[in-house]
């Protein structure tokens, strides 16, 4: 195949589909209005977590499946990923919600409170059951995209702010592409980043609660991303007030330094879904859909890559291929 590819769209879906098609010599352009990753796109505002097992809980089982390599995609092409596993952890009050995690989930560790504090030692003594998930692993969002981006630039790709499209399209635009894809949802997700010295905490941990759990990403030199919500909604507006006491509140729940944090950043987005929340490729005559990584964007996007450029390299039919829509 010598005839370059057009992708319109350069959030995770978008790089991640161009990075693939490169690694195979194929020759790639991006269509990037912004020039750049940014607050524009619901990517931007991710928590990074590469955690298919910690995902069973709630995803179907082919997430899990499909995640299980996303780190080592992400570490070979350029993204530093921290594989420290996951620690899930509840407040005593919320003992049955760890005992429910963990009967929906594998692959995990039962840890007591001296295990807990030998793992992470500010958390020490404040906790006295949790779930350890060693093999999973987290990666920084901005970083990660940066480096795709960097690496795609070195190959000669080009990034245009706009252009016509002749020839085989990949449209990887997120919501934007409800113009053509009319069962494409928002699912909306809150989070703030903060910065908090007097934590020091090495690997993402998940405090589980009946209403809002939360997430906790370190991002090294004592900043965080806390996250929480997960709504049916696709207004991508500022975070609520409500959201940001609840990710606070919980925040001090599972350490009380975090209420002397800094707070550096809020955000809000909406991330494109599709009823049964798994992304789809719909082929619609030279242009290829690629969308609806709902909440597992780091996490499924270098498998749905993967599909994307097996079908344009060779046909095949991905496991994704929406065949109503084909």
């Amino acid at each position: 195949m010598t005839q370059t590819i057009t992708i319109r769209g350069a959030g995770v879906m978008g790089l991640t589909i161009a990075t693939e098609l490169a690694n195979r010599g194929l020759p790639v352009r991006i269509i990037d209005p912004a020039l750049g990753p940014g607050p524009q796109a619901c990517s931007w505002w991710a928590g990074g977590m590469l955690a298919p097992h910690c995902e069973s809980e709630s995803a179907e089982p082919v997430v899990v499946r499909l995640g299980l390599d996303a780190a080592d995609w992400w570490e070979a092409n350029g993204a530093p990923v921290t594989r420290r596993g996951t620690l899930v952890l509840a407040m005593s009050r919320d003992r049955t919600e760890l005992d429910r995690f963990a009967r929906l989930t594998t692959h995990h560790q039962l840890l007591d409170g001296d295990q807990i504090g030998a793992l992470e030692p500010d958390l020490a003594g404040r906790m006295t059951r949790g779930l350890y998930y060693e093999s999973e692993a987290h990666l920084d969002p901005r970083k990660s995209l940066a480096a795709l981006r960097q690496r795609l630039k070195e190959r000669g790709v080009e990034f245009l702010p706009e252009g016509e499209a002749p020839g085989l399209t990949v449209d990887a635009r997120g919501l934007s592409a409800r113009d053509q894809l009319t069962d494409l949802r928002g699912v909306r997700g809150e989070m703030m980043v903060i910065r908090c010295p007097e934590v020091n905490l090495t690997r993402t941990v998940r405090l589980l609660h009946p209403r809002i759990p939360l997430y906790v990403v370190p991002r090294g030199e004592g900043v965080y991303m806390l996250g929480a919500t997960m709504l049916e909604s696709g207004a991508r507006t500022h975070v609520t007030a409500r959201a940001a006491v609840e990710i606070l509140s919980s925040a001090y729940a599972l350490h009380p330094a975090f209420a002397e944090a800094e707070i550096l950043e809020l955000g809000a987005d909406a991330r494109p879904a599709f009823p049964d929340n798994l992304p789809r490729l719909r082929r619609r005559g030279s242009t290829l859909f690629a969308n609806g990584l709902y909440r597992h964007g780091y996490l499924l996007a270098p498998a749905v890559a993967r599909m994307a450029a097996d079908h344009l390299q060779t046909g095949q039919t991905p496991e994704f291929m929406d065949e109503n829509h084909a």
